[in-house]
């Protein structure tokens, strides 16, 4: 495709002529000033997954805030003049509800949940289920295998009481008029319940609504067995973006969860229930508010009349509900209703699809692989939603974390994985029922980042839209992929190991418009004009020795278990760098030499920095962090830290939290560890100088061995290896012979030279060696510096902190990218390492200049560690 044809696919005029006839995008010219008005936090943010969640206007907030500030609510279980208030409140917000699906409340009752799930939940445990091995025929619950999890799970339910579950794939249904039953045979009355969602969460697909009159009649039937149907819409993904009609699609069960639709309140959703079956379900469990008269000496029970308070267990989130009112009132007001946000969002949508489905590389073959039972033609059939893998030139897939990873140095937010229905990710992408169970074994689980397993997807990537999306966030993901997949690269050096050789992709330089990454970037670079010349990176010598005779034995018992099976021939390896980072994602301290504790280096990454909710702040949300520079002075025992603006500050290296110190359980990348905060006047030195409430905290040395540990194959068998506050690993790797063909990947790319310290401090590691060969440090499987034996992990897989600078702060996405694209479309770069726990009581020391002894690998593949988080040096 040339490049001026691609601008024009491009160009507003294009989108306009994309939407269908008679369609309306941008509510009549209000959506300018929309996002302006309600939605300034979304600048420079392309937010592509409100099929995930919604954003919440800040009228609504105002709205709800002022409406609290100006009323009191009391419980609604009271009889006060303030519950009283609360109660008849809640009673309109179910009204406005009914109003809003087109229903009154003869015909259908509002159930208040903590969520769509929780309604599902409800439904099963409560449907008047007829178990088998009774003399009456047995119900059964058939679900269609394009489902959400929330929906398969009911089977679990209902396998405890003994009810059948059938799984109905879509082509199933439609081929269902052959299982109506002869006429002698529909008397039957045992209920069956047939659930199907309304909107695929997965595709967008819509699934017609007159299947549920078709099912309820018989014309349709899930099954062939005697008995009544009756059927659950799954309305969460459709009705974010969809009105729905229940005057005239008259579900028995529908749920949902409101943030779906307003983006807040979370944590609340409702159960749509036809009166025609509420009194049938039954319940067995009773909470506060739901009993009209019971006994606590004896089993007497009597429900309350009301449907909605039989089932409302305990006190409802009443100010939630309160805020469903402005909700409704808000979007009504900015939209002008739920019909003209189904045909802004499908316009959005149908234009993205046109695109991406034209998108082709120089050999023709195509950039992405959509996921679609539809053609994107018509709004009744299909949703806001897109699914799909990116390919390279070959066809085969790029895996979705890596599209993910990308994707944010654009700072464009997608959901990647299969988002809670395996049904729809096996039947797009062929996924097979032993597939699953194979990657399970390959440590593959739901919502992990391991994208690929023997070359095949096991996830993909959606975006949606939903009724703020302008025509920019459409522009922005488009010219995304098209800078990733279809910038310049012929001339692109081909990276190899000592074994395998990587070739690089070959595209098209078609539009070089396209090839200046910073011209798309959304993301601000972070530029301080006080920031002077300062090194990013202290350096210090230590002469820290243990006694000498404690040092031999350590070395002898090492030397013990050493395999001699070692790397053979070329020129010795040494350790050229030592760098530890004393605040996790703060700036690097460089050493000559320095002792070696159970966690790693002494004092590596033993402080964080958190935000107001105590959440670990790193260079991803905070690139300044980078210009914070913290050393450690061991023979004074304090850490100093030092920014350009700010006075040095110190910070004892006695671990002496004292009584007045918080405790607190903090997490980092999914492990929990103790921490204690390091007071106010450190906190007030941080937030002074990141703009923003934040505090220091560090890892409590009495609970690290509890906290904080990690099983590692190979290494001694009683021992739980300890970590500090780091996301993977003790150690970090990096060979300068790798660091130098990436130097020359990316200076072809940039067009400019290339510093290779720069590049080393952007990787973080703690360990740089020079090796003979690029790459050859992941055929390793343990390594020996001295009298310290390492096992090799895994390989570290990149976020965007290597689009750092870490001298400056500011952000160039050229740097994974090319990391992609040079090493096969992965972001592998260094090696991770584990070390026995010292057998002395005194720590060793890791020095530069000491040779590493390097173990070969039987099998020369690394699998990378599972853990689902990304793995970065942070």
């Amino acid at each position: 495709m040339a490049g001026a044809r691609r601008g024009e696919l491009l160009s507003f005029r294009a989108f306009q002529a994309a939407c269908p006839a008679g369609y309306q995008y941008g509510y009549g010219g209000g959506l300018r000033r929309l996002r302006q008005s309600e939605f300034p936090r979304l600048r420079g943010i392309t937010y592509l997954d409100h099929a995930g969640s919604a954003l919440f206007p800040e009228s609504l907030l105002k709205a709800f805030t002022d409406d609290l500030r100006n009323n009191v609510y009391g419980n609604p279980h009271s009889q006060n003049i303030s519950s009283k208030l609360t109660h008849d409140t809640i009673e309109h917000v179910r009204y406005r509800i009914l109003q809003h699906f087109h229903t009154t409340a003869e015909d259908y009752t509002i159930i208040f949940t903590s969520g769509c799930t929780a309604a599902l939940k409800l439904v099963a445990e409560a449907f008047p289920w007829i178990p088998e091995g009774t003399k009456q025929p047995s119900s059964r619950f058939c679900y269609l295998t394009d489902s959400h999890t929330s929906v398969v799970g009911m089977r679990g339910i209902t396998a405890s009481m003994n009810v059948l579950s059938v799984p109905i794939k879509p082509k199933e249904i439609l081929l269902s008029e052959k299982n109506r039953l002869p006429a002698e045979e529909q008397n039957c009355t045992t209920p069956h319940l047939f659930s199907y969602p309304a909107q695929s969460n997965f595709s967008g697909t819509k699934y017609p609504l007159s299947w549920i009159q078709d099912i309820k009649s018989g014309k349709l039937c899930p099954i062939k067995i005697p008995g009544k149907w009756f059927v659950l819409l799954d309305a969460a993904s459709y009705v974010s973006s969809s009105p729905l009609d229940l005057g005239v699609h008259q579900a028995d069960f529908i749920p949902i969860s409101f943030y779906k639709i307003f983006g807040f309140p979370t944590g609340l959703g409702a159960l749509l229930v036809n009166n025609r079956i509420a009194p049938l379900l039954r319940k067995t469990y009773f909470g506060g508010g739901t009993a009209a008269a019971y006994l606590a000496g004896e089993d007497f029970y009597f429900p309350r009349k009301s449907i909605a308070e039989r089932f409302e267990d305990g006190t409802v989130s009443f100010l939630d509900i309160i805020a469903l009112k402005h909700g409704f009132e808000i979007l009504e007001k900015l939209t002008g209703g739920m019909e003209k946000i189904k045909q802004h969002t499908f316009a959005l949508a149908r234009y993205t699809y046109t695109v991406l489905s034209t998108l082709k590389y120089a050999n023709g073959a195509p950039v992405v692989r959509i996921y679609s039972d539809t053609d994107f033609s018509n709004p009744d059939v299909q949703g806001p939603i897109i699914n799909f893998n990116v390919l390279d030139e070959n066809g085969e897939v790029i895996g979705f974390s890596q599209v993910d990873k990308m994707a944010s140095l654009y700072n464009i937010h997608v959901r990647t994985g299969c988002f809670c229905n395996t049904g729809a990710c096996q039947m797009h992408l062929g996924i097979s029922n032993e597939d699953i169970q194979r990657n399970l074994q390959a440590g593959h689980v739901c919502g992990d980042d391991i994208d690929l397993v023997d070359g095949r997807p096991t996830g993909s990537v959606r975006i949606s839209f939903g009724y703020m999306s302008s025509f920019e966030d459409a522009q922005s993901f488009l010219k995304f992929i098209i800078a990733t997949r279809l910038s310049k690269s012929d001339t692109e050096i081909p990276f190899h190991s000592s074994l395998t050789k990587l070739m690089t992709e070959s595209v098209p330089d078609d539009h070089p418009s396209f090839n200046n990454a910073d011209k798309l970037s959304p993301i601000p670079h972070i530029l301080d004009t006080e920031i002077g010349n300062n090194s990013s990176v202290t350096k210090t010598t230590v002469n820290w020795q243990p006694p000498e005779a404690e040092a031999e034995s350590v070395r002898a018992a090492v030397s013990e278990t050493a395999v001699p099976t070692c790397r053979t021939g070329g020129k010795p390896i040494t350790v050229t760098n030592i760098y530890l980072y004393p605040i996790k994602s703060c700036s690097a301290f460089e050493v000559t030499e320095w002792p070696v504790g159970n966690q790693g280096l002494l004092y590596d990454r033993n402080w964080m920095v958190v935000n107001q909710n105590g959440v670990c702040m790193t260079q991803k949300q905070e690139p300044r962090l980078c210009l914070v520079n913290p050393s450690i002075d061991l023979k004074q025992k304090i850490m100093v830290i030092q920014a350009e603006g700010m006075d040095p500050i110190s910070v004892s290296l006695e671990e002496n939290p004292g009584k007045e110190a918080v405790i607190c359980e903090s997490k980092v990348c999914s492990h929990r560890v103790k921490t204690y905060d390091c007071g106010e006047r450190i906190a007030g030195w941080f937030s002074m100088f990141l703009g923003r409430p934040c505090r220091l905290i560090r890892q409590s040395s009495d609970m690290k061995k509890k906290s904080h540990q990690k099983n590692i194959k190979g290494l001694a068998s009683a021992a739980n290896i300890s970590l500090s506050l780091v996301n993977e690993a003790q150690y970090l790797l990096i060979n300068v012979a790798s660091i130098l063909q990436l130097k020359e990947h990316i200076s072809a790319r940039l067009e400019e030279p290339l510093e290779i310290e720069e590049l080393i401090r952007r990787f973080r590691a703690n360990i740089v060696i020079s090796a003979p060969e690029s790459f050859e440090e992941e055929e390793w499987a343990e390594i020996s510096i001295g009298a310290l034996r390492f096992q090799v992990v895994g390989p570290c897989s990149r976020c965007q902190i290597i689009c750092i600078d870490q001298q400056s702060g500011e952000r160039n996405k050229e740097f994974l990218q090319s990391l992609s694209a040079a090493r096969g479309r992965k972001t592998n770069f260094g090696i991770y390492l584990m070390n026995q726990p010292l057998r002395s009581s005194f720590p060793d020391i890791l020095s530069v200049g000491s040779q590493v002894l390097p173990v070969l690998k039987e099998n020369t593949e690394i699998q990378p560690p599972t853990s689902s988080e990304e793995k970065c040096s942070g």
